[in-house]
């Protein structure tokens, strides 16, 4: 079964996107959570889900925070973000935080369950009209090309993951086997001093280090 936790503190948003994902995908088994503090206190019993769906205006901890902790505690989590908020500061806080992907509640359920599958790929979906953004204000922020010290084998994958590639379509399109792709990719977080796929990407075109997807 594929554990996804909800973590929505409006209590009829929470449960129609439980109810749509029941309804869409038979294998899924969704968990809800109104604030991060209870989800940080289930990972701590031992508890974990495939995939985080969080919102950002949250009691207490918020989102942002929320992905800081969990990412201290489970580092290779995939947190999808799903909220009303387009702000460019909290668009960024979160990809910095370690966000796998954006999504916005105005998305159907169909789209949430798509994105959620692209992430578990290792892709990093981003909703078009915040992707849009976020390569508008790299473009305008962009520094000098600088030099993180990737060799040629982490500099083509990062650049295909910039193509939206998922882990296996890099692997064959490399001639990687898993295992080596996934020692690359973390090599690459490392040296771009990221948390993930999403906050690589966006690095990389921000720094300059790969053409920008067309």
């Amino acid at each position: 079964m594929l554990k996804i936790w909800i973590v929505e503190d409006n209590s009829s948003y929470r449960r129609a996107t439980v109810r749509g994902l029941s309804v869409l995908a038979d294998d899924v088994q969704p968990s809800e959570f109104d604030n991060c503090e209870d989800v940080i206190t289930a990972i701590d019993a031992g508890q974990s889900p495939d995939v985080f769906l969080m919102d950002i205006d949250l009691p207490g901890m918020d989102g942002i925070e929320g992905i800081g902790e969990i990412k201290r505690r489970l580092p290779d989590a995939s947190v999808l973000i799903l909220t009303v908020f387009e702000d460019d500061e909290k668009i960024f806080r979160a990809l910095k935080a370690g966000a796998s992907g954006y999504c916005l509640k105005s998305d159907s359920i169909a789209k949430v369950c798509e994105a959620v599958q692209q992430v578990l790929q290792g892709a990093a979906p981003i909703h078009p009209r915040i992707a849009g953004r976020v390569l508008k204000m790299f473009t305008q922020l962009a520094p000098e090309q600088a030099d993180y010290g990737l060799n040629a084998r982490e500099q083509a994958v990062l650049e295909a993951m910039t193509r939206g590639l998922v882990r296996k379509q890099v692997a064959g399109e490399l001639d990687l086997n898993l295992h080596t792709l996934d020692y690359v990719t973390r090599c690459i977080y490392r040296k771009l001093h990221v948390n993930g796929a999403t906050a690589a990407v966006a690095l990389a075109i921000r720094e300059r280090l790969v053409d920008p997807p067309e």
